[in-house]
This record gives structure tokens, C-alpha cells and sequence, in this order.
């Protein structure tokens, strides 16, 4: 899904551009959605699993970062001695799971290009139900479940929710899907979370700065320098700028960007349009990580990858709330 420009925060609301009339028509469905999801959270009953459940959520669709600060806090937790391991949803992929991703074995169309992702990096699972997901990894020794997404699943009981912010972008123009990005009403989603990770550079929203919950900051930075030579970059990522202003702040010579929607599956026919933009500059093409999950060999082979991870500013402040989580749920 590609984000409505009239999503976007900062524009006049009566402009073209703010798209006032579809705006208008869309409140009511936004109505809808909001009476929803609140009577799903007030008739939920969420499930208690033996081992420690952290979430990584968000309050917007998609862009935050969830999933590089999800390996980042699944990394933390194994530095605490705790076997921990992600837990998605598996967005995109026909296996309904629980299942642990094996790279050997699956593709993003069997678990989607995020937990495949993960998986490079250390131990990942999915599950549709993700009460069932999180009692199979704990039957088979995972000592921590780290859930890349889920603070709007009520399903499972959580130790300790995180929730994401782009401090570029934080909430869009404010309103509740599909009027705007918001999963949910800002002040509600920060009262079920226990602390708040702002990514990238920006100001503490106030909503943020006034929730009275730990606010930590983090980065994407680059896992390397940026491949030498004429480049052109494509994404299909909640925020492809944030991909492009990282490959720019690398030094990268970036001759032009291509976005595409979030999850995009890539076809011979986007690969035609890509290599013609490339070959104008004489330019090698280069995606993120996520993307590259989600190509066929045949197209993959030649496209380089500029991995990125989230690092926070203070990791210890990161590790002093995660380490009380393990001695409570010591036998």
C-alpha cells in the first residue's frame, strides 16, 4: 500500500493537496474503524504465555522502523544470556504458522519479507495467532518472545510494549485510518505502551514529551559504507525517503530514486523500467535488505544491498529496561 498524499502533516487542510472533500468522506469509515478496534480491545481477553512477550509497535501504518529495532532489542535480550527470538505476524506469506523461518527453506511468499529478514540475523517465528506462536516457541526453548508488530492485537498478554515513532513524521496529519495513518488515537496508544523509541532526528512531540513514559532515541544507520560509483536506489518500504537520506548521508553518488509501495512484490516489467534508469548513468541499482528478500534470483543476482540497523544513543537505557523483565519472570 502506497500512502494517500493527504496523510502527510503540514498541509493547509483546505488545499488540494490535503484533499479535503475525500477527507470529508472518509470520516465516517474512520468512525467505523475506530468503534471496531475499540470493541476488539474491550472484549478481548489476552492470553499470559510462560515466557516474557516485549512488543515493537507503532501507532501509524507502517514507516517507523519497527522491524530494525526489533532485531535491535532481540540482540539486547540475547546479550542478557536469554534466547530470544522475533515474532511476526508474517504479513504477506501463505503459511499460517507457528513456524520458525528457516532462509534454507522459505521465501517472503511463504513468511513474508520481514521475518525472513530477521531470520538472517538471528532467530525468527511467525504465527497468525499469535497466542499459539509464542506457546510454541516457548515449548521448543525460546526464552523471549520479541513481537515486530502486535500492539494493536490484543490477543497476547505483553511484559513490555515499545512503541516507534519517526521523529521525521510522527503521527501525519493526525487522524485515525483511513482518513490519516493512525492506527489508533495517539493518547490511547501511548497508555498501553511502557516507553517510547523515537527514530531519526526531530522534536519530542509533545503528546510524547506529556505520556510520562521513557523516551529513548534511536538511528538507522548504515552496517557499511556506501558502494562506489553512479547508483540508482529503489524501495518499497513504509518511508523510501528515509532509505534515500541514508544512502545520501553514506556519501553515496545516487543518480535517481525509484518508491514503490510498501511489500511490493517486483516483476520482469519493474526490473525493465529500473535497469533503463540505470543504464542512462552507466549506474549499478541497490535496494534495502527488506526489498532484496523480496526478488526472484533472476532479478536479484546484480542488485546490491545497503543493509541498515537501528542503533540507540543510550543502549544502556535500553538494557535497564529490559533487565528487570527477566528477573521477574525468574522460577
Amino acid at each position: 500500500m502506497k500512502a494517500p498524499y493527504f496523510w502527510s502533516a503540514g498541509l493547509d487542510p483546505a488545499s488540494r493537496e490535503a484533499a479535503p472533500l475525500t477527507r470529508a468522506l472518509l470520516t465516517p469509515l474512520s468512525w467505523l474503524y475506530l468503534a471496531g478496534f475499540r470493541r476488539k480491545l474491550a472484549q478481548a481477553a489476552p492470553e499470559r504465555v510462560s515466557i516474557p512477550v516485549i512488543c515493537i509497535g507503532n501507532l501509524t501504518a507502517g514507516g517507523a522502523g519497527k522491524t530494525p529495532v526489533a532485531e535491535a532489542v532481540r540482540s539486547r535480550i540475547n546479550k542478557l544470556g536469554v534466547r530470544a527470538a522475533t515474532l511476526s505476524r508474517g504479513h504477506g506469506g501463505r503459511e499460517a504458522g507457528p513456524l520458525k523461518v528457516d532462509r534454507a527453506r522459505h521465501t517472503f511468499r511463504d513468511v513474508g519479507d520481514e521475518p525472513l529478514l530477521l531470520a538472517a540475523s538471528g532467530e525468527a517465528w511467525i504465527g497468525r495467532d499469535r497466542a499459539a506462536a509464542a506457546r510454541a516457541m516457548a515449548a521448543a526453548g525460546v526464552g523471549a518472545a520479541v513481537m515486530d508488530d502486535g500492539h494493536q492485537n490484543p490477543s497476547l498478554a505483553k511484559d513490555f510494549t515499545f512503541i516507534v515513532i519517526d521523529a521525521g513524521a510522527p503521527f501525519g496529519n493526525g487522524h485515525v485510518l483511513p482518513k490519516g495513518p493512525l492506527r489508533e488515537p495517539v493518547v490511547s496508544g501511548l497508555a498501553r505502551a511502557d516507553a517510547v523509541i523515537l527514530m531519526g532526528d526531530g522534536p519530542v512531540p509533545g503528546s510524547v514529551a506529556g505520556c510520562g513514559k521513557p523516551v529513548l532515541r534511536a538511528h538507522l544507520k548504515a552496517a557499511g559504507p556506501a558502494p562506489s560509483g553512479p547508483l540508482v536506489a529503489f524501495a518499497g518500504i513504509g518511508r523510501p525517503e528515509k532509505f534515500i537520506d541514508s544512502l545520501k548521508a553514506a556519501g553515496a553518488d545516487l543518480r535517481d530514486a525509484v518508491p514503490f509501495p510498501d511489500h511490493h512484490p517486483y516483476t520482469a516489467g519493474d526490473f525493465r523500467l529500473l535497469k533503463q534508469l540505470a543504464s542512462r548513468d552507466g549506474a549499478r541499482l541497490i535496494t534495502t535488505s527488506k526489498d532484496h528478500v523480496r526478488l526472484a534470483p533472476e532479478l536479484g543476482a546484480d542488485v546490491l544491498v545497503f543493509p541498515v540497523r537501528a542503533e540507540f544513543e543510550a543502549p544502556e537505557a535500553l538494557d535497564a529496561l529490559l533487565a528487570p523483565i527477566f528477573k521477574r519472570s525468574e522460577p
